[in-house]
């Protein structure tokens, strides 16, 4: 899967279902901070990701990530493989 349709979901979602102000979101913006996601939206996340891209979201493997494009790059990283 291309990295431009990977963003485009992951912006439609965090959009729709996670209800981020569609202004913040920005490759550098940190997922906590920035978009406001909380650990009651990390589930909602979870199951999101499984529904559109087939795989689970592993706790060690996120715990890395901060920004949305390193979000992105693991979503890559696991579709791709």
């Amino acid at each position: 899967m291309e990295r431009e349709k990977i963003e485009e979901i992951v912006k439609n979602f965090l959009i729709e279902e996670i209800e981020v102000d569609e202004a913040t979101i920005k490759p550098e913006a940190l997922l906590k901070n920035d978009l406001g996601i909380d650990s009651l939206d990390f589930v909602d996340i979870v199951v999101i990701v499984e529904r559109n891209f087939g795989f689970k979201i592993k706790a060690e493997e996120m715990a890395a990530v901060q920004n949305l494009s390193q979000f992105c790059d693991y979503i890559e990283s696991k579709v791709n493989e």
